[in-house]
């Protein structure tokens, strides 16, 4: 497909700032690859929404974002208004370098710089599925976003909270394992009502629910291990709450899979998840911690398109 405006939308402080001090580098090989195009570097919180926002307006078709799933929420964002597109014929690219990768684990996005260029040059394109949550923010207020990978509120809340007030010098795997030991210690369960679909409430003490496009968060954690971003549905996993020592001896099957033979988690698919508890129970949307139950979250098939490996 040829191309007639190219944007690269770059976070610099992704990856504890490597992604800045690289970016000269990363772009002067972006250009070799793939000719001419335009970059945006981002300042702060809700610039890479508003950027790509400007330049699909503005006639730009593709936009490579550069950054962490963090970033990469941001721009989906920017890609939709409330309900459609801004561009049907718009297309997403993605060069993996923060925090947290965890959606290139579940789809054909290579991690590495010369593999992560040659797939866009590629330009093989997959539309993919993306969750809309309605929740409160901080200031309690009533918000709206998309979110591409995985929304999960109780624990996964108090990591992430903790992780992104961290400066993530140790790296990806180790700040989020470093964040989910300290959350555990001072976790305190929570009391949640849940809906899926039109099926009845429950009312469970747990641990953490992910709401799941893709399969892992976290850092590598392997949450929803049968789930798809194309296959129009969430993969709703929900831990229950239990003790300490417990928690500890399933960890690993959080890494290395297995999580579904775990007695106290349960798991179904669903189109339409609501959620509610009397206490304060934050959200992870994407690696970010924007706000708090109650939440109600909606599948939106197809909403996207995105250059990925082709399947084999």
């Amino acid at each position: 497909m040829n191309y007639k405006k190219t944007v690269f939308i770059v976070n610099p402080h992704a990856g504890n700032g490597s992604t800045g001090r690289e970016w000269p580098r990363i772009g002067n090989r972006a250009r070799d690859l793939l000719g001419p195009y335009e970059t945006c570097l981002t300042g702060g919180p809700g610039d890479a929404t508003r950027i790509a926002r400007e330049r699909l307006l503005d006639g730009a078709d593709r936009i490579i974002c550069v950054g962490g799933d963090g970033t990469l929420n941001e721009v989906v964002n920017g890609f939709l208004d409330e309900k459609d597109p801004l561009r049907k014929d718009a297309v997403l690219g993605f060069l993996p370098n923060g925090t947290g990768c965890d959606f290139c684990r579940t789809m054909p996005i290579p991690a590495g710089l010369e593999a992560s260029l040659a797939t866009i040059r590629e330009d093989h394109i997959h539309t993919i599925d993306l969750g809309h949550i309605r929740y409160r923010d901080h200031q309690g207020n009533t918000r709206t976003r998309y979110f591409h990978n995985i929304a999960s509120f109780g624990l996964g809340g108090e990591v992430v909270d903790r992780v992104n007030r961290t400066s993530k010098a140790c790296g990806p795997f180790l700040t989020f394992i470093w964040g989910t030991l300290v959350s555990l210690f001072l976790y305190g369960k929570k009391r949640v009502s849940i809906r899926v679909d039109e099926g009845e409430e429950q009312t469970v003490d747990v641990l953490n629910i992910a709401i799941a496009n893709g399969r892992y968060h976290g850092g590598g954690m392997l949450v929803a291990p049968d789930a798809m971003a194309d296959d129009g549905l969430f993969h709703v996993t929900i831990i229950g709450a239990m003790r300490l020592p417990l928690v500890f001896w399933h960890l690993p099957k959080l890494y290395l899979g297995g999580i579904e033979h775990i007695r106290q988690v349960t798991m179904q698919t669903g189109k339409k998840v609501i959620a509610s508890s009397e206490q304060r129970v934050l959200l992870d949307i994407d690696g970010e911690q924007p706000g708090t139950l109650p939440a109600e979250l909606s599948i939106v098939p197809g909403a996207i398109k995105m250059i990925m490996r082709k399947s084999p």
